[in-house]
């Protein structure tokens, strides 16, 4: 899949239909339920108008008579032309008066393309960057830490036993939990769930589990977790508050896609949740 191939830079330009979480029925402004849509206007960034037809066609200035001190795009015919079928003339055919240009606007990565018609200023021309669009859509979603289960805050736990760790999924947890976002007629559809977990035990220890772990059942008795687990060594009364403070790291993996324009790609967040666990030596009598 191409990794921007088809976009058009548009900056976007913050005019955001408000974001409600996929909380399972809450609506909040345009959408309800896991499945959210989001409206994002888009603008270029470019202000001066630049020649159709050269080989180079920069938009915008940092100085000048406009006064703008946005910085410029510079945008450039392609040539050769891409072939009649290819998705880079954006539903326009070889007998409009116009052509494919290449964009590079500073601050964005990827090549970016645009149909611009003869004699039409390159910041007419929209130009969209559908990974903008689909980290607006993952901003609306409801991403959050995990709801760590064990270590347990109230609980008692000794060195040289194991220790299971686990998290309660939930939609918003761990998802999936998907969003849409839109701008300049393009819609990128994003997808996000965990893919790990990485606890940070806060004995200088690190252990990364691909789930929420395993809960822990009396019947098992003394056994390791079998996915989730770890056996502290010594305990934590020298700590600050006679606890190992830890963390629960969620990675969330958000994977998007805009068919309009061929292309998708993958981007990582994360999510944190700290956790203390009071472990204590077993005093054995003679």
């Amino acid at each position: 899949m191409l990794k921007h191939a088809a976009a058009a830079v548009v900056v976007l330009a913050g005019v955001l239909v408000p974001a409600a979480h996929a909380d399972g029925g809450r609506a909040g402004g345009i959408c309800r339920g896991a499945t959210m849509f989001v409206k994002v206007c888009a603008s270029d960034i470019a202000s001066a108008p630049g020649a159709a037809g050269g080989t180079a066609a920069p938009a915008g200035t940092s100085g000048g008579s406009s006064g703008s001190s946005k910085p410029s795009c510079t945008y450039t015919r392609l040539d050769p032309q891409p072939p009649a079928e290819n998705m880079f003339w954006k539903g326009h055919d070889r007998s409009e008066k116009g052509a494919v240009y290449g964009v590079n606007c500073p601050g964005q990565q990827g090549a970016r393309t645009v149909w611009i018609a003869d004699g039409q200023a390159p910041d007419a021309a929209p130009v969209i960057d559908p990974e903008a669009v689909a980290r607006q859509a993952a901003a609306s979603m409801r991403l959050e830490g995990p709801t760590v289960a064990s270590p347990r805050a109230a609980g008692t736990y000794v060195i040289g036993m194991p220790m299971w760790m686990w998290a309660t999924p939930s939609p918003s947890t761990f998802g999936p939990a998907t969003a849409s976002a839109t701008a300049g007629g393009v819609t990128v559809t994003a997808t996000a769930k965990v893919t790990r977990v990485r606890w940070a035990m806060g004995d200088g220890t690190t252990v990364t589990c691909h789930g929420p772990g395993t809960p822990y059942r009396k019947s098992q008795e003394v056994t390791t977790s079998p996915d989730c687990g770890h056996l502290y060594e010594r305990p934590s009364s020298e700590q600050p508050g006679g606890r190992f403070k830890g963390t629960a790291t969620a990675h969330w993996a958000i994977t998007w896609a805009a068919p309009a324009l061929g292309d998708g790609g993958t981007f990582t967040e994360t999510r944190a949740t700290g956790f203390t666990a009071d472990v204590h030596e077993v005093q054995v009598l003679n």
